[in-house]
């Protein structure tokens, strides 16, 4: 395993929020999400709430 792994998009990543596709990725003990127009959510410890940043993200836009 890598240092760094990028997970699959994300089901916030749709085409319906105009652009914004999101993924996870994960640095050793943290996983953060991310987007194709450059914003990157906090690490944080549980997948699932790097899913909630990604999913709270893409409504904001």
């Amino acid at each position: 395993m890598t240092q760094d792994q990028t997970a699959e998009p994300d089901s916030a990543g749709s085409g319906a929020t105009g652009g914004h596709r999101t993924t996870t990725v994960e640095r050793g003990a943290f996983c953060l999400a991310r987007c194709d127009c450059g914003w990157s959510g906090p690490a944080r410890r549980a997948r699932s709430q790097a899913r909630t940043d990604a999913e709270r993200h893409t409504a904001d836009r």
